[in-house]
C-alpha cells in the first residue's frame, strides 16, 4: 500500500501541519536577524517590536503543535511511527521556544554584543539559522518520502540534506568556540553580569543549530526504520 493510500485511511494527515510548524519555527529564528540589528543600534523600541513578533510566531507554532497532537491518529495504520512524529514535533517546537528565549533575555537585560564581536556573532547567528532552514527543507520532503514508500532517490536526497545539516552544525560549534575565546579576551573590560549573559546568549544561539540537528537525527531514525 502506498504512503498516500495509507494516509487516505484518515481524514487528516499530520504531515502538512508538521511541515507548516517547522516553517513557522524557522521564521521565529529568522526574526532574530532584524532583532539583533535593532539591539546593536540600541533601538530598544524596535527591538521590543521584533521580540513581540517572535513571540507571536512562537504562539502560532504552539497552536499548530497542539492541533497536530489532537489530530494525530493512534491507529495501527500510521505511515510512520507515532512516537517518532511526536518527538520530531517536540524538537521543532524547541527552535521557536529558544528564539523567543533569546529575544526576551536580550531585551530584558538590554544586552548588546561587544563591538569587537559583532561581525563574528552575526556570522555565527546566520550559520545557526542556516541549520534551521536545512532542517525545514528536509522535513518538507516528508510528503515525497511517504509517496515513494521511503525508498529510492528521495531517501538519498533527504540523507544528503541530513549530512549537510550535520556539517553546518559542526561549523557552528567551531564558530561558538572562537566567539567564546574572543569574549574571554575582553571580558575584564565589560560589566561582569553582562558578560555572564552574553555567554548565555552565545550558547542559546548555538542551541538553534543543535535543535535543528536533532530534527535531522529524528528524521534519520524514521528513515532507518523503513
Amino acid at each position: 500500500m502506498s504512503g498516500n493510500s495509507i494516509l487516505g485511511v484518515f481524514a487528516k494527515s499530520p504531515i502538512k501541519p508538521l511541515e507548516k510548524h517547522i516553517r513557522v519555527a524557522t521564521k521565529c529564528g529568522r526574526r532574530l536577524v532584524p532583532f539583533f540589528a535593532a539591539a546593536s543600534a540600541q533601538d530598544w523600541d524596535l527591538a521590543e517590536k521584533e521580540r513581540a513578533e517572535i513571540s507571536k510566531l512562537e504562539k502560532e507554532a504552539d497552536a499548530i503543535k497542539r492541533q497536530i497532537r489532537l489530530d494525530l491518529p493512534g491507529g495501527l495504520f500510521m505511515p510512520v511511527d507515532r512516537a517518532d512524529l511526536l518527538e520530531l514535533l517536540t524538537q521543532q517546537d524547541k527552535i521557536a521556544n529558544r528564539a523567543k528565549d533569546i529575544a526576551g533575555r536580550v531585551v530584558g537585560r538590554k544586552l548588546d554584543v561587544p563591538e569587537g564581536l559583532k561581525v563574528k556573532f552575526n556570522a555565527y547567528l546566520g550559520r545557526c539559522l542556516d541549520a534551521t532552514e536545512k532542517a525545514a527543507d528536509a522535513i518538507n520532503e516528508l510528503d515525497d518520502l511517504l509517496e515513494t514508500g521511503f525508498k529510492g532517490r528521495e531517501v538519498e536526497i533527504v540523507n544528503n540534506m541530513i549530512q549537510q545539516l550535520d556539517l553546518i552544525e559542526d561549523d557552528t560549534d567551531t564558530m561558538q568556540i572562537e566567539l567564546r575565546a574572543d569574549l574571554l579576551a575582553i571580558e575584564k573590560d565589560l560589566n561582569p553580569v553582562d558578560v555572564m549573559f552574553i555567554y548565555q546568549i552565545i550558547e542559546w544561539v548555538g542551541d538553534l543549530a543543535d535543535l535543528a540537528e536533532r530534527v535531522g537525527a529524528r528524521l534519520e531514525i524514521m528513515l532507518a526504520r523503513k
